[in-house]
């Protein structure tokens, strides 16, 4: 049962996984016994949001209730089997009517382990004014462009460049507007966005950024997975 009040959240988990190398949805796969989107939903609610909606693979909504069955005011719905992008509209319809000045936040169980703080700090970002709000890290690798042919074509400067992580914040009727405006696009993967923001960037919208945090790694590789597991394993115990 949603509460309809506070903070908001769609949690994408709709991914295969098959980059991991795991049979079951990526979001499934555990951490110390917990499931990756048991972690990002319990950050979430950490953070500070109330209603979360989580969008999974619809062979599976149920094995993904029986995992998140411990964490209250959180529903699963089906995402898309064609892309993130849809499925993040999914989620926002099953989220239904919400004042048009409501903080509402899409995650990604594949980042499990983002701190409550990104979180916090999205959050009052989006409460301080802005439309739409997203967490970066600085990027330390030499970024190249380059073209079909695998030739080089330029080194942008790495000063102006940031890695974007998520959660990311915006006002309600901002994103709910943006994918409407860009709902043409999320029918094929190769046409749909990688992230909301860049919705909104495309309807002419202003995003900020406030500080990430190097935690909040993307599971997407075995490599990534040890990562996290350790991440975990170093925590201290309460």
């Amino acid at each position: 049962m949603l509460s309809r009040s506070g903070a908001c959240a769609v949690l994408t988990a709709a991914g295969s996984g098959s980059r991991l190398g795991c049979e079951c949805p990526k979001a499934l796969v555990e951490i110390s016994g917990r499931p990756l989107v048991w972690w990002a939903a319990r950050g979430l609610r950490a953070g500070g949001v109330g209603d979360i909606v989580v969008t999974a693979p619809e062979p599976s909504l149920e094995d993904f209730r029986e995992a998140l069955a411990d964490i209250e005011n959180l529903s699963v719905v089906a995402g898309s089997d064609r892309s993130r992008q849809e499925s993040v509209a999914l989620g926002l319809a099953a989220l239904g009517d919400r004042e048009s000045s409501s903080v509402v936040l899409v995650h990604d169980a594949a980042r499990p382990l983002t701190p409550p703080q990104v979180t916090q700090r999205v959050i009052g970002a989006v409460r301080g004014g802005a439309q739409a709000v997203i967490p970066v890290v600085p990027v330390t690798d030499t970024l190249k462009t380059v073209d079909t042919s695998g030739v080089v074509t330029g080194t942008p400067p790495r000063r102006d460049m940031v890695a974007v992580q998520t959660p990311q914040g915006f006002c309600w009727d901002i994103l709910v507007g943006a994918h409407r405006v860009g709902a043409a696009l999320a029918g094929d993967e190769a046409t749909s966005v990688t992230d909301d923001a860049g919705l909104v960037e495309a309807i002419g919208g202003c995003v900020h950024i406030v500080v990430g945090d190097e935690r909040s790694l993307k599971v997407t590789r075995p490599l990534d997975l040890t990562l996290a597991r350790l991440f975990v394993r170093d925590e201290p115990r309460a």
